[in-house]
């Protein structure tokens, strides 16, 4: 009897290994320059975050876009680095401990977002930034209510508090922030502007005193001709925050390619495939960016890597992949980085390790407090 309920629990509990067959790619990448930066010191900070992508995810697009023997944007960023990424209170972190960890510089509990294990109040990246003359953004193609976003600005102990977390949000020093999630907001500060369409973002950014928080669905952006990509998102809030800094000690701004990680979750590599192109495209507008705004550091990483996937083979034209779960897993990840700077995120590191390294490439404990005015 002991052997059936034995069968029973594994039959239950036991992970399913999905197997997709994924065509293999060809695409031209366009060319962009790769330059150095040397004696240029970083005043712009742009952090991009693949929700969920590890070293497979990564694999499995460039061969899925443009072939095996070719390159992403993402592998043309000159310096690599390791980060490791278990929370305060398990080897295996949700989004939330993660993006705490970059905005902080504190490892903490899954679920808590910019508080200690014991519950005490950490300050996070752009409220420290903020104090300096700096100026914060949030892209999201999740609601921007959501773990990794909340965390550079929300101080709770459950991530899915997320209508707190919006009063958190309307209530901080983020300058522009551009997502899902209008369901979670009570639309009534005359302090905010708020956009329900991208195209309507003011133009005149230093005109104005208003900060932006555009709502472009309901909770995530699910993707169609009608919905803001992350790269358009991350372009209008790059162009808005250069607009408004000019006067400025710089910028901060985190964008993030949230559904990277619900594609794993799902199992479903085609989409994780999609919603990696997109934040492909993101890298590459940004390296440009940075080739025309030599004082802004772009540094590329993850929280964790979603779904255990496997590349297994190729046959003719396909590969073989396999997920391992529907879950997160406990895995390092890849940090990539350009600009100046960038040899800094080289080697193993904490995912703490990148908050002081930020804070240490701006000389943050030499600058004095001031206020952007724009």
């Amino acid at each position: 009897m002991k052997y059936f309920f034995f069968f029973l629990f594994f039959s239950l509990f036991a992970v399913s290994e999905k197997v997709e067959y994924i065509e293999l790619g060809s695409e031209i990448q366009d060319p962009v320059k790769i330059k150095s930066f040397e004696k240029v010191k970083p005043k712009n900070i742009i952090l991009l975050i693949g929700d969920g992508t590890g070293f497979n995810q990564i694999a499995l697009s460039r061969m899925a876009i443009a072939g095996y023997d070719s390159r992403l944007y993402l592998d043309k960023l000159p310096f690599t680095g390791i980060s490791l990424t278990h929370s305060a209170d398990n080897i295996v972190t949700d989004s939330a401990a993660a993006a705490t960890a970059w905005s902080t510089g504190h490892k903490t509990n899954n679920k808590f977002l910019s508080i200690k294990p014991n519950k005490e109040v950490l300050q996070t990246l752009p409220e420290k930034l903020y104090r300096k003359g700096f100026l914060s953004g949030l892209v999201a193609t999740s609601s921007i209510t959501h773990a990794t976003p909340a965390a550079f600005y929300a101080h709770v102990d459950n991530r899915y508090k997320e209508k707190e977390i919006a009063r958190q949000l309307q209530g901080s020093s983020i300058d522009i922030a551009l997502g899902g999630g209008k369901k979670f907001f009570d639309i009534d500060q005359e302090n905010i502007n708020y956009l329900y369409n991208l195209n309507d973002l003011p133009k005149d950014g230093p005109g104005t005193s208003k900060r932006v928080i555009g709502l472009f669905a309901n909770d995530g952006i699910r993707r169609s001709e009608a919905s803001p990509t992350q790269l358009a998102m991350t372009s209008a809030a790059i162009e808005h925050l250069l607009s408004r800094t000019s006067n400025c000690s710089g910028f901060f701004l985190m964008s993030e390619g949230s559904q990277i990680d619900w594609a794993g979750h799902d199992n479903d590599a085609k989409k994780m495939i999609e919603e990696f192109r997109d934040f492909d495209a993101t890298i590459k507008e940004v390296i440009k960016f940075i080739n025309k705004n030599k004082n802004t550091l772009l540094i590329v990483t993850a929280d964790h890597e979603t779904g255990g996937l496997q590349i297994l083979k190729k046959s003719k034209n396909l590969i073989k992949v396999q997920w391992g779960t529907g879950s997160h897993t406990a895995g390092p990840v890849g940090v990539f980085s350009y600009g100046p700077g960038a040899e800094n995120f080289e080697g193993t590191m904490d995912n703490t390790d990148i908050h002081n390294k930020i804070l240490n490439l701006l000389s943050f404990s030499d600058l004095e407090d001031s206020s952007c005015k724009y």
